[in-house]
């Protein structure tokens, strides 16, 4: 078969990117195509040596984050892309649509759907655009569209696959196409290779995008409250405004540490008390789970994909407000009940969402088709 892979754009590198990074990996000869790629950037470094091809409008989008306000052109970013030469087309599609380039009638588009774009729907987004009324007006004229065209994409899709059950009821709701759940990819093995022999100290971890409905503020606050200690790992994306108020946030119980690289991931994943989970709607969570796989307990709100990977009291405990009382009632019941967490049951959940299940259950899903 001819393959050819498709992802929104390639800049910030975070779970997404991860699940683009082991279909490369199944197929590596497999091309592939996006609207743009930063080349220094975090995903543009994960693959640069991989045959990425960018659209016409690369060059103009690319800079000054013009990709954004300029959304409206989506529609022809992927109708400039001709498939029709293709036997599949593997699309891990967003906040950016990715669907309705052109094929022939012989090509099989599956969709890898992380979630239907956030801000079509009425969801938390990381850069809260609602905020300013001019982007508020212009983005109540472009959404009407967008929403059109995404719905109408999504009827051209061969088969969909879902991050998560909570991504499944969505792609129903919104598109109202079947799917199937395939849970992205973590590198389970590793991580337990890599933490062997660790012992937890006094802090709390998060590890993040730092944008905003990610909870982190309120993990600032309950921090000097509580006195516990929180580390931050993560780096600023989407508008600047959020990454400026990180130096409202810290104080001397937060510690904002920035990227870091996988292996040292691992170690602060290791060595922490517990990991937190703080967004109010998450499409799935990757790092909740990478964090169950180094024996780690978690702390996380009770709703959107989290519900499928913690099994409470087992490997986690659930707070059920995002508010700063809510976060520091299950900081105390963490001081009775996590101890009671054992890091073997941590791990055997993590395996449920493996790299070697996701691609095992990946191939099996190309064959069906």
């Amino acid at each position: 078969m001819k393959i050819a892979l498709v992802h929104d754009y390639l800049r910030e590198y975070g779970g997404a990117e991860r699940v683009l990074e082991t279909l490369h990996e199944i197929w590596p000869e497999a091309p592939i195509y996006t609207a743009f790629r930063i080349e220094n950037s975090a995903a543009g470094q994960a693959f640069a040596d991989a045959n990425v091809i960018e659209s016409p409008f690369a060059p103009f989008i690319k800079h000054k984050n013009l990709y954004s306000p300029l959304r409206f052109l989506a529609p022809l970013i992927w109708k400039s892309f001709d498939f029709s030469k293709f036997d599949l087309v593997i699309t891990s599609a967003s906040w950016y649509i990715s669907r309705g380039f052109r094929v022939n009638p012989k090509t099989k588009v599956i969709c890898y759907c992380h979630t239907p774009p956030r801000y079509l729907y009425g969801y938390p987004t990381s850069i809260e655009w609602q905020r300013y009324w001019p982007v508020r007006v212009y983005a109540t004229i472009v959404n009407h569209f967008l929403r059109m065209y995404d719905f109408q994409s999504a009827q051209e899709v061969t088969a969909f696959i879902a991050n998560s059950k909570n991504v499944q009821e969505r792609i129903r709701k919104f598109y109202r196409r079947d799917s199937t759940v395939i849970y992205p990819p973590v590198e389970v093995e590793k991580i337990i290779e890599a933490t062997k022999g660790l012992s937890p100290e006094n802090y709390f971890l998060i590890a993040s995008r730092i944008v905003g409905a990610k909870g982190i503020e309120q993990a600032a606050e309950v921090a000097k409250k509580a006195k516990v200690r929180i580390k931050v790992i993560g780096e600023p994306s989407g508008l600047k405004w959020f990454g400026g108020k990180l130096a409202n946030l810290k104080n001397e119980y937060v510690e904002f540490l920035g990227r870091v690289s996988d292996r040292e991931l691992y170690q602060y994943y290791g060595k922490c008390k517990a990991f937190l989970a703080l967004a109010t709607n998450e499409d799935f969570g990757m790092t909740l789970v990478e964090a169950m796989a180094a024996g780690r307990p978690v702390i996380a709100f009770r709703g959107g994909g989290y519900r499928e990977t913690i099994v409470e009291e087992k490997t986690g405990l659930f707070f059920n407000k995002p508010t700063v009382e809510s976060l520091m009632r299950v900081f105390r019941e963490f001081g009775e009940v996590g101890e009671k967490i054992k890091p073997e049951d941590c791990r055997e959940q993590a395996r449920k969402f493996s790299k070697e299940r996701f691609k095992k259950e990946m191939i099996e899903f190309v064959r069906s088709i």
